[in-house]
């Protein structure tokens, strides 16, 4: 069977999720030495998710659109 093609992800656009799941929050807590393996993975703590932002670009003046 083929998925439609309303149902598939398209690859250009990737937008930041606000929830992750559980494997992506305690990965996160290792990295920020929050979480230990005896610790249960039911009530993990909250964790900020960062939205990735690009830089901005530079607005062109009257003198470089004459060069």
């Amino acid at each position: 069977m083929t998925i439609d093609k309303s149902l598939k992800k398209p690859s250009g656009v990737v937008r930041a999720r606000n929830v992750l799941k559980r494997g992506e929050r305690i990965a996160i807590l290792k990295a920020q030495d929050r979480w230990s393996d005896s610790q249960g993975v039911l009530g993990l703590p909250k964790v900020r998710v960062f939205k990735a932002t690009t830089g901005k670009k530079a607005k062109k003046t009257k003198e470089d659109a004459g060069k």
